[in-house]
Parts: structure tokens; sequence; C-alpha cells
């Protein structure tokens, strides 16, 4: 599981605004390259959309920032996100 999140550039305000299915076709090109968006919010404050993605590995999650990144419409910050389960697993071990 990654955690994306999103802050649209000047263009990318742009791009949302006059088509706003936009983000949904996003969405799409995640899942092209080998993600899948399970959550999704459109937030105010620092970052524009949170994202919960889930992906084979990080190497993966890499590519679809650096391909989303290049469009020039969006900075994306990228967090591995751990269950609670497994988390406190690796505690004991």
């Amino acid at each position: 599981m990654f955690i994306l999140l999103s802050t649209l550039t000047q263009q990318g305000v742009q791009t949302l605004k006059s088509n706003p299915e936009r983000l949904r076709q996003v969405n799409n090109d995640v899942e092209e390259l080998g993600a899948k968006v399970l959550h999704q919010w459109a937030t105010l404050g620092e970052f524009d959309f949170v994202n919960v993605v889930e992906a084979p590995d990080v190497e993966t999650v890499a590519r679809i920032s650096v391909a989303l990144g290049a469009r020039g419409s969006t900075r994306i910050q990228t967090l591995p996100a751990l269950d609670i389960e497994a988390f406190l697993q690796s505690l004991s071990l």
C-alpha cells in the first residue's frame, strides 16, 4: 500500500477546470501502469488529493510518480504504508 499526496500545478488546475473527468482518466492511467487506486479524496490545504494505491512493489509506484509528474500537472509525494498488524508484528521480530 502506498499513500500518494498530490499537489496540482497551475497547468493541472487549468486542466481540471476545463476537463474534470480527467481525474478519473488519471486513475485509469495508474491502473495501466500496474497499480490500483483504492481510495481517493480531494483535500484542502497543502495537498489537493490524497490517494491510497495498491501496487506490487515500490518500483511500480516510482514509475507511476515519474509518469504522472512528467506531464507537468502535478507534484506527488509518495509514502509507503504498512498495515497496523504487519507493523506490530515487525516490532516483535
